[in-house]
């Protein structure tokens, strides 16, 4: 019975050679083991090996002038743009604000000033009602005023009437008295004229 000769020692350490020989059954070719070994030896992540670091800064580089270029032509006036439309926006928010203010200062002034006219305005017609009252009472006062001067000359003119009146005929009956006691006295009846004079001594 022949057996495959085995080459252990040319393969001591290198388990990839070995596995392929155990498959195989037979030596594995030395092109073979040597990429086998070849990638047994360089185990761990390539972007932290020093031979690959020239090709990864270069795409370093190019993702970070897209970077560049995506951020200074899209994002940035895009962002621009919207900061601008929200300051505007804020800007004729304020703007409005003032002029809304603005105008509510402006009515409220003028409905200040409409009551202080309408204020000023009650206060004249006040003023000329009762001026015009007190006028009207003055004219009442001065034509009752005229009215009881009226009463009162007439009252003393007719008081001087019947006063004449009474001393008229005050006079007439001393008259009439002194014709009488003449007469008597002297058993003549004195004339008219000289009874009219004795009266008039006697009053006197």
């Amino acid at each position: 019975m022949a057996t495959t000769p085995t080459h252990t020692g040319d393969h001591d350490g290198n388990p990839a050679a070995e596995a392929a020989e155990a498959v195989h059954g037979h030596e594995v070719p030395a092109g073979t083991s040597e990429v086998a070994q070849h990638g047994g030896e360089g185990g761990g992540l390539p972007q932290f090996r020093f031979e690959y670091w020239g090709g990864q800064i270069v795409w370093l580089l190019i993702l970070f002038a897209l970077l560049y270029v995506l951020l200074a032509r899209v994002f940035v006036p895009r962002l621009r743009r919207v900061v601008d439309t929200r300051a505007e926006t804020i800007a004729g928010a304020l703007e409005e604000a003032r002029r809304v203010q603005a105008e509510a200062d402006g009515q409220a002034a003028a409905a200040q000033a409409e009551i202080a006219q309408g204020r000023a305005e009650a206060r004249r017609v006040a003023a000329d009602a009762q001026a015009k009252a007190a006028a009207e009472f003055a004219a009442r006062q001065a034509a009752e005023d005229q009215r009881l001067a009226a009463q009162m000359d007439e009252a003393e003119a007719r008081i001087r009437a019947m006063r004449d009146q009474a001393m008229s005929n005050v006079q007439g009956i001393a008259a009439d008295t002194a014709q009488a006691i003449v007469e008597k006295l002297t058993g003549a009846a004195p004339s008219s004229a000289e009874a009219a004079a004795m009266a008039r001594q006697g009053a006197a």
